[in-house]
């Protein structure tokens, strides 16, 4: 019944982040323009809603808004697979129904951040959220912002359990841990690097493919770093991944998407604002930001008279 969105939902599904506008009120045209981009430029697929996306600094009405303006621009071009989940069960519920009825072609439904369930109450929360929809699901295990990890065997028995549990975006720096993922949930399990030093490794292993911030940047060169590893081009595969190396580390050095939002307002791609409590990164980050895009050649080096 999957096997086709198993099949599309594969490479670089470039995780978008919520543009604001100079009153701190979401973007709309704004994300019309990126998910453009992102198409144009040879994204895979479009995720908003996840980390990079802000979702915890959104109303619920503004999550459904971004999701909704995310499906009708893509416009079937590419699938899109918004982020649904939240520390709430219910919220959770209801996002990925809506999810459902707008048309997304599957749900990214994070652990539950803050409260730290035990495994057992991970596996209920997932199969309940999986039982009220007939959307596939990709689970996200992000244990440094949500202090749970989901074990191996727990995401195991949900990809028995729940036909319509196809994934995991893995932002887990334990490399053993998700090696073992695709040894337990099967081959054919959608593994996605959400780490972005892992991305290449992640392919190596067998890995549908990554989730990865540093697309909102050079979408491009992290799509091709999935079209060159398909195509057999190792070697060359490997040399975009060390080329990327020193992007992808400026952009984590404080807390994302701070920095992204930073990047992209130097690159005229958005309105860099980032709702309260986050805020801009420190001067020093700042200046570093600048000089590494300019290293890539995404904004003009300024010539001091």
């Amino acid at each position: 019944m999957y096997e086709e969105i198993k099949r599309r939902l594969r490479g670089s599904i470039a995780p978008v982040i919520t543009p604001f506008d100079k009153n701190l009120e979401v973007d709309v045209k704004g994300i019309e323009n990126l998910v453009n981009w992102h198409i144009e430029s040879g994204s895979h697929g479009i995720s908003v809603c996840g980390t990079t996306g802000e979702p915890s600094s959104l109303t619920v009405e503004e999550r459904e808004l971004v999701m909704e303006t995310a499906i009708k621009t893509a416009k079937g071009r590419v699938p899109v697979a918004p982020g649904t989940g939240s520390a709430n069960q219910k919220e959770t519920l209801h996002l990925t129904k809506r999810a459902q009825e707008m048309g997304a072609d599957a749900a990214l439904v994070i652990v539950p951040y803050y409260n730290k369930p035990n495994q057992q109450a991970l596996y209920d929360h997932f199969k309940t959220v999986a039982d009220s929809v007939d959307i596939p699901i990709v689970v996200y295990n992000i244990p440094g912002r949500t202090a749970t990890n989901l074990e191996v065997k727990t995401l195991a028995r949900l990809a028995e359990d729940c036909k319509n549990i196809i994934g995991v975006k893995e932002s887990n720096k334990d490399f053993e841990h998700v090696n073992r993922v695709l040894l337990h949930c099967g081959r054919d399990f959608l593994l996605y690097s959400g780490i972005e030093l892992l991305c290449y490794p992640m392919l190596a292993i067998g890995g549908a493919g990554h989730i990865s911030a540093t697309a909102n940047i050079t979408p491009k060169e992290v799509a091709d770093l999935y079209n060159l590893w398909v195509e057999g081009k190792v070697d060359k595969a490997l040399e975009l991944h060390y080329k990327l190396m020193p992007l992808n580390d400026v952009l984590f050095k404080e807390t994302n998407p701070g920095p992204l939002k930073a990047a992209m307002g130097m690159m005229g791609k958005i309105n860099p604002a980032l709702r309260p409590p986050m805020g801009p990164p420190s001067e020093p980050l700042e200046r570093e930001l600048r000089e590494t895009l300019q290293s890539y050649g995404l904004v003009e080096q300024v010539i001091k008279s």
